[in-house]
């Protein structure tokens, strides 16, 4: 069983930062790909960014391409997103979501991820 909590969102002027982390419990976190998911009011969640489990290869939504960089320390069991050029579009509430596995990355459907955390809301202001 695996437990994911993140935190760091909040509220952003256009064209600012924002850091997210989610932080992973358990001793396995390594053997898992890592990614970011976002959900706006009204619509359905949709992938954000993912991240092997040694960092090898990462992929992002063509959205937010450029803009966003997926990390992780697996030494602490934490992933992060670091968010530049926010636009109002970024509003949502974030989630961190694991997949177990060390395969190649591919977009895989949602409910091929094992855990996924609570969220956190991210505003971007106009």
């Amino acid at each position: 069983q695996m437990t994911l909590v993140e935190s760091g969102g909040g509220l952003v002027q256009a064209g600012g930062s924002l850091t997210l982390s989610c932080v992973a419990s358990g001793r396995t976190f390594s053997s898992y790909a890592m990614g970011w998911f976002r959900q706006a009011p009204g619509k359905e969640r949709e992938f954000v960014a993912l991240i092997s489990w040694n960092s090898d290869s990462r992929l992002y939504a063509d959205s937010v391409k450029g803009r966003f960089t997926i990390s992780r320390a697996n030494a602490k069991n934490m992933v992060y997103l670091q968010m530049n050029s926010l636009e109002p579009g970024d509003t949502a509430v974030y989630y961190c979501a694991a997949r177990r596995g060390t395969i190649r990355l591919q977009r895989w459907p949602e409910k091929e991820y094992d855990y996924w955390g609570q969220g956190t809301q991210v505003t971007v202001s106009s």
